[in-house]
């Protein structure tokens, strides 16, 4: 092919990841807004204060060592662990730069990409953990979860060497110079469809959540001796509705700019398809929830619960948005409304956990779904990248309830296997780590404010005073 029509297909490539992640990038302002509405006004510069440094910690972490573990050669586990003389680690981006491919730039706009990416896995625990944590613990995990916890399960699902992952050598890979493929890494053959990070980004966001919200305990006042909940609404409904529009917007680069790419013939096809099952997910899990809250919840048309029942559907969608159709994205949007329902009940009536923003139900519940469903309706043929259905192994196989039409094959067991498989090591990894940290940061008095600056309100015990004026 003609080397200036391949330059100019990466920079159209470069374009689109740069584009997708300034829309992704634009939803920390969303996460921003829906926890500062959803907190009380007394902790309002407090929340925005840790979703700038969200950002901030976030970009120099990944630029630092993020991306080297999470994509430099490996061994299936974690990045780094198979360099030689050859491949130093990436380091601060040194090899990347170093390279003759940066004419275009795509290593650059990747790096951006999966940097927003790990922005937004961080700031789901802020919301959980509102209103009581300190800000040296604050610190703490978000380091650990953005240098460490996310970077090596990225590895496992999204690098060309991760046991999980589709990209493997033989599946989704690019064809070597002798014309053939590797093997792929996972055992059952076929790697996990995570297309844009239902357990990647928000399961592991809310798994973490769930044990930092567990660890630091409810806020005072959230339970009655009886250990009953208390109402203790946010401030302001205004900020979490104007969020969730953001949120959703964002979601319009996030899940389509998930291809990675649009020049190649059928990419464009891929992030059609993810706008429209995106939406479609999203529409109908808002009104269930909204239906389910009049019903069997507190028995009016909450406008709260219309918001998180709108991100319940974008977080189920994410991981098959490109490859359900129309009318799948409507029944994985439908359950997971009903999932963050019953899961949000769950969690703070039976288990206790205080999470203001209901993070853990929203994205950890709904992304464990999101995940199990791209196993269970995933077609065959909405395979967007380069193969032929029942000769290349590359393709995508479809979902435990699909038929492979284009071959005639059965349903594939292995992708609804690997789907049980990332939800599982995703909730113990990030679990176990999650639970050794928390429960140190509390041992060791960095966990938590005092109840006297707790009662006061961190704005004006920590922030230099009150975000409103009186």
């Amino acid at each position: 092919m003609d080397a200036g029509v391949v330059m100019r297909g990466k920079s159209v490539d470069v374009m689109w990841l740069m584009f997708a992640g300034s829309l992704v990038f634009f939803m920390q302002l969303g996460f921003a807004l829906v926890e500062a509405g959803s907190v009380r006004a007394k902790n309002t510069k407090n929340i925005l204060l840790k979703n700038i440094l969200d950002c901030c910690i976030g970009a120099l972490i990944w630029w630092a060592w993020g991306h080297a573990l999470a994509y430099d050669p490996g061994d299936g586990f974690m990045g780094m662990t198979a360099m030689d003389g050859a491949h130093a680690p990436n380091f601060f981006l040194q090899a990347s730069f170093a390279t003759n491919n940066e004419s275009h730039g795509y290593n650059m706009a990747i790096w951006f990409f999966q940097f927003v990416f790990a922005a937004a896995a961080s700031t789901i625990v802020s919301g959980a953990m509102a209103e009581r944590t300190a800000l040296p613990g604050y610190l703490v995990y978000t380091i650990v979860i953005t240098g460490f916890i996310y970077p090596v399960i990225v590895h496992w699902v999204w690098s060309t060497d991760g046991w999980l992952s589709v990209f493997s050598q033989g599946y989704w890979a690019t064809e070597g110079v002798d014309g053939t493929y590797g093997s792929m890494n996972f055992p059952l053959g076929g790697g996990v469809i995570d297309f844009a990070g239902s357990g990647v980004v928000h399961m592991t966001g809310g798994v973490a959540a769930l044990f930092g919200a567990a660890i630091v305990g409810p806020r005072v006042g959230r339970f009655d001796e009886k250990k009953k909940p208390l109402p203790m609404a946010g401030h302001s409904s205004t900020l979490v509705v104007t969020g969730t529009f953001m949120l959703w917007l964002g979601w319009y680069g996030f899940n389509p700019g998930s291809t990675l790419g649009m020049a190649p013939a059928g990419y464009s096809a891929g992030a059609s398809r993810a706008v429209v099952t995106t939406t479609i997910s999203a529409a109908i899990a808002g009104l269930v929830v909204i239906l389910l809250e009049k019903l069997l919840g507190d028995h009016t048309y909450s406008v709260g619960a219309a918001c998180n029942g709108l991100l319940a559907g974008l977080v189920s969608i994410t991981a098959g948005c490109a490859s359900v159709t129309p009318g799948f994205a409507f029944l994985i949007g439908l359950m997971g409304g009903v999932f963050y329902f019953i899961s949000k009940e769950t969690i703070l009536k039976c288990c206790k956990v205080d999470d203001p923003v209901d993070a853990v139900s929203v994205h950890g519940t709904c992304g464990a779904w999101g995940v199990l469903a791209a196993g269970l309706f995933s077609a065959p043929e909405l395979d967007y990248r380069k193969c032929t259905p029942g000769q290349d192994e590359r393709c995508l196989k479809g979902g435990l309830f699909i038929a492979n039409r284009a071959d005639g094959q059965s349903p594939n067991w292995n992708i609804m296997g690997a789907a049980l498989a990332e939800v599982a090591v995703i909730f113990c990894w990030t679990g176990s780590i999650s639970l050794i940290m928390f429960y140190l940061l509390k041992v060791t008095g960095m966990l938590r404010v005092s109840a006297e600056m707790e009662a006061a309100g961190m704005d004006v015990s920590k922030h230099g005073g009150a975000a409103y004026e009186s």
